[in-house]
């Protein structure tokens, strides 16, 4: 059986990046050895960001432990940890001089601790090397061990973010060994401790504005402040397929919904991913 594939709409063309801030950040990038989620998510706003000189690092190698359906990082069995990865990413930063850096990781189900403390390795240098750089972190849900996440609270980002990415009734078939309630735990758990808490989430894989509507009152419930919404854009034709595109009119309707539910800050669009513009996200909240 052949699945129709739905044409792109005009409004999610992309502008690749091409001028010399586009080019020293890359530069920058692969001569230290590292990885950004720009490049291994295939996302679309590569060349808007780094042409303003911004990036997502992703630590913990390139290769995910786990095997979710909308995500393009690469499933297997990764290396062991490169040690020497905070430092990289520390220089990187100063280097490109930022004033907001946003790190995200792979899942590491495989080590003992998921992957904490070489976060808290991370968090620690980008301070040590770049005290005014303020720090968001888009953490895994390390199988909603508190334990391990107090580690990363205790390391004092500014930001931490972890993505729901799906309504509750596609998170089976979108993620893998995610659960939404464990997400809603880790959430949960991180405002709780007085965190700045923010969560992302996909839409046009088949989800209703009441499933969105009711994923925004458990977000809140949470007590999370910040809120991404964005289009699913399917990286390959091996990955679950986009089911709508949903209009900018809509996305709006979505922003204005969940500021009207509390939210503090909002970015709704269809070519928001949850890193995207967050500098300027999160200063309003600070």
């Amino acid at each position: 059986m052949t699945i129709e594939r739905i044409r792109k709409p005009e409004w999610l063309k992309i502008r690749l990046g091409g001028d010399e801030r586009f080019r020293l950040t890359k530069q920058i990038v692969e001569s230290h050895g590292l990885h950004t989620i720009c490049t291994s998510g295939k996302c679309p706003n590569q060349g808007d960001c780094w042409s303003r000189g911004t990036a997502t690092f992703m630590i913990g190698g390139n290769i995910c432990t786990r095997s979710c359906r909308f995500c393009n990082t690469l499933t297997g069995r990764p290396a062991p940890l490169d040690q020497a990865e905070p430092v990289r990413v520390a220089e990187s930063i100063r280097l490109m001089a930022l004033q907001y850096v946003v790190v995200t990781s792979v899942d590491r189900d495989d080590l003992p601790d998921l992957g904490a403390q070489h976060w808290v390795d991370t968090i620690c240098q980008i301070k040590t090397v770049n005290p005014q750089t303020r720090i968001e972190v888009l953490i895994p849900d390390f199988q909603g061990r508190t334990d391990l996440i107090n580690n990363i609270i205790d390391a004092k980002p500014d930001v931490i973010g972890h993505n729901i990415e799906t309504i509750r009734r596609l998170t089976p078939q979108i993620r893998s060994a995610a659960r939404y309630d464990t997400s809603l735990t880790v959430l949960a758990h991180l405002a709780g401790n007085g965190v700045h808490t923010k969560t992302g989430i996909m839409v046009g894989l088949g989800e209703t504005s009441d499933e969105v509507a009711a994923l925004m009152d458990d977000a809140r419930k949470a007590g999370v402040s910040m809120l991404t919404i964005g289009q699913y854009l399917q990286p390959t034709r091996k990955h679950i397929a986009v089911v709508e595109y949903i209009t900018p009119q809509q996305f709006e309707n979505y922003r204005t919904l969940a500021l009207s539910k509390g939210f503090l800050n909002v970015e709704s669009a269809p070519l928001v991913r949850s890193s995207y513009h967050a500098e300027a996200v999160s200063f309003k909240t600070g």
